[in-house]
């Protein structure tokens, strides 16, 4: 049991290492913007860091799917 929540603190901390990253270093070089407030990555962030990397990983991977150039976007915090 206690080596099963070890892993996911060390998946969790993976994903927002990622996601630090992607802020840091990708996404300056993008020529668009996230239509959304916040923005997907901070939204990842913010879900990961509240519900773990599973379901954090999974409402971030759902955000993303719903970002699109046709998206309205708009505010949308994480539940």
């Amino acid at each position: 049991m206690n080596n099963e929540k070890e892993d996911g603190i060390v998946l969790k901390s993976i994903l927002i290492f990622l996601i630090k990253f992607y802020r840091k270093y990708i996404s300056p070089m993008k020529s668009t913007k996230c239509p959304y407030c916040p923005t997907c990555s901070e939204y990842g962030l913010q879900a990961v860091q509240k519900y773990g990397a599973i379901k954090g990983g999974l409402l971030a991977a759902w955000r993303i799917l719903r970002c699109n150039p046709f998206s309205k976007g708009g505010y949308d915090p994480v539940p």
